[in-house]
């Protein structure tokens, strides 16, 4: 049985060990189930979230209060 290949998102390097490897988001795919984000144990306070999404969100927060 193979272990499953982590990448931390913090760094880009590989988390050979699966005990370091933390589960810090999950995102949705367009045409499947999507994927998991890991990273380090030490790295994992230090993942921001995708800037991309945070500056559609904040887009859609304006619209919506610029309509009430």
């Amino acid at each position: 049985m193979t272990a499953a290949l982590h990448v931390c998102r913090y760094c880009d390097e590989s988390i050979p060990d699966p005990d370091d490897a933390v589960l810090v988001a999950h995102e949705s795919g367009n045409s499947g189930p999507g994927w998991n984000v890991w990273a380090h144990r030490a790295h994992a306070d230090l993942v921001e979230p995708d800037p991309a999404a945070v500056r559609i969100l904040a887009r859609v927060l304006l619209v919506q209060a610029m309509r009430s």
